[in-house]
């Protein structure tokens, strides 16, 4: 338990954060899953604007620092050549 008042605030401070970073990351994740599901549907203009739309979360979450930018770059560039590979 933090002793000091510096520390009981940082530790306050510590857990609005990881709330708030795990939503973010609840976002990301419900994006990613919306971009799949369009794409497993087999219809790839819905896929395409899906993935557009979804993208700028990805991209708001990496600056955030919540994931690396190079996760956000690689699942970018794996949806997109799963879009690109459809019929």
């Amino acid at each position: 338990m933090a002793n000091s008042a510096q520390a009981r605030k940082r530790a306050r401070q510590t857990v609005k954060q990881r709330e708030h970073n795990f939503s973010l990351r609840s976002k990301l994740r419900t994006a990613i899953k919306s971009i799949r599901k369009s794409i497993e549907s087999g219809d790839k203009s819905v896929a395409r604007v899906t993935f557009d739309k979804s993208i700028r979360i990805v991209d708001s979450i990496a600056d955030k620092g919540i994931i690396h930018k190079n996760k956000a770059a690689r699942d970018k560039s794996r949806l997109s050549a799963a879009i690109k590979a459809m019929t």
